[in-house]
């Protein structure tokens, strides 16, 4: 899942763009609101995570021009005025979730996680359940639903990645491009060929069938239910 942070303290990305990156996001940051207001129309992203006091724009500002714009990007939005009065403003001008400063870097991380899983219609219980496949986020690892009592098996960074946003978006045909575009940094080098070895180390980890591929167009997550 790839991540908009906007955010002009040093001192915060630089505590959240780690903790974002092994939690398995890809994650750009920008500083300046005017440079934030095009990003989610120019590239793809699956959320954005707002501050709304921001140099050369503000975040509000921001978020209603997005929104006026159409752009549905879910949005959480970061401030350190956490009045009541501040919040309703945020949510009202359209964010999806509102976290006030000083915060706990794992509360941001659950509310971002909580709200991925709505914006793609999945549910928000602690594992992320698709097609007879339960993903552990916390942990990383993935097991068979109806093994319950099982730990799990592990999962590399990049594959765990790439079966999370499978699993976001199953029976939906995903190309090498689109996969590439949600899964790496913008100023990440895009090769195909490592999407390629993740789904065939997924497959041989949790069967053949796991992941279709459409010759010439791409992959559609089938998990264990025909």
């Amino acid at each position: 899942m790839r991540l908009l942070l906007v955010e002009d303290s040093v001192a915060l990305a630089d505590e959240l763009l780690p903790r974002l990156r092994s939690e398995g996001y890809a994650c750009d940051w920008l500083v300046d609101g005017r440079d934030a207001l095009r990003a989610p129309f120019d590239d793809n992203y699956d959320a954005a995570i707002l501050d709304l006091g921001l140099p050369g724009k503000s975040g509000l500002d921001i978020l209603q021009e997005w929104r006026a714009a159409g752009q549905g990007l879910p949005v959480l939005v970061l401030t350190a005025r956490n009045s009541w009065s501040d919040r309703i403003t945020g949510l009202g001008a359209g964010a999806d979730d509102y976290l006030g400063k000083p915060f706990h870097p794992d509360e941001l991380v659950l509310r971002l996680r909580a709200l991925l899983r709505r914006s793609h219609g999945a549910d928000t219980t602690p594992l992320l359940t698709v097609n007879g496949i339960a993903l552990d986020e916390t942990r990383q690892c993935v097991r068979s639903i109806s093994d319950d009592k099982g730990d799990g098996i592990s999962l590399t960074g990049g594959e765990f990645s790439l079966l999370r946003y499978f699993m976001l978006n199953p029976r939906r045909l995903l190309s090498k491009w689109q996969l590439a575009e949600h899964l790496y940094r913008l100023d990440a080098e895009r090769n195909s060929n490592v999407i390629e070895v993740h789904i065939s180390h997924l497959r041989d980890k949790l069967g053949k069938g796991i992941i279709e591929t459409r010759r010439g167009q791409g992959y559609i997550f089938r998990g264990l239910v025909p």
